[in-house]
């Protein structure tokens, strides 16, 4: 999928390949820097380069590029929904580079989501963001996205996930 873009000349949106995974994670650390988590980024180029194109994948990735040149990137996956009974997509991560900013490549990367979502009868597309990026928030507002506020998001993570997989009961199986 290629997508061109009238705001910006020269922008162009295409599916990342293995080749992309060293710029994939360049973003992220960028984005972790951003949000003040780079303490947070363990993830290395075998990591993702085993959950984007590896045997089991588990996310996907388009890049935005001006003129030929990385400037964004947005990794999203297929999360469920039992009351609709259809998929949707979970945006892990959108990021363009803060000089690149307001130039229509985070909306096309969005956009661009919304249709793969929409060509795989998903039921919604769905993201987080920090409260106080209140720029983002008005982004997302403009495009029609509206906060899910009597939401809260938990984490089960480090310790806390492994004390709670250590009390997990093996799956019953009925012998036949």
């Amino acid at each position: 999928m290629v997508i061109r873009s009238t705001k910006i000349d020269g922008l162009k949106i295409r599916e990342a390949t293995a080749a992309d995974v060293p710029i994939i994670l360049g973003f992220i650390r960028e984005l972790a820097e951003f949000e003040r988590l780079t303490h947070e980024v363990v993830a290395t180029e075998e990591i993702m380069c085993r959950s984007l194109y590896g045997e089991r994948r588990v996310a996907e990735v388009l890049i935005g590029f001006v003129n030929g040149v990385p400037r964004g990137f947005v990794l999203f996956f297929h999360n469920f929904s039992t009351f609709l009974g259809r998929p949707g997509i979970y945006i892990e991560d959108l990021y363009v580079q803060p000089a690149y900013r307001r130039m229509g490549i985070g909306r096309a990367l969005l956009t661009s989501v919304a249709r793969i979502a929409r060509e795989r009868q998903c039921g919604r597309v769905e993201w987080a963001v920090l409260d106080w990026n209140k720029r983002a928030i008005k982004f997302y507002e403009d495009l029609g996205a509206i906060p899910m506020s009597d939401w809260t998001v938990y984490r089960l993570t480090g310790r806390a996930l492994e004390r709670a997989a250590e009390e997990a009961q093996p799956p019953h199986t009925e012998e036949a």
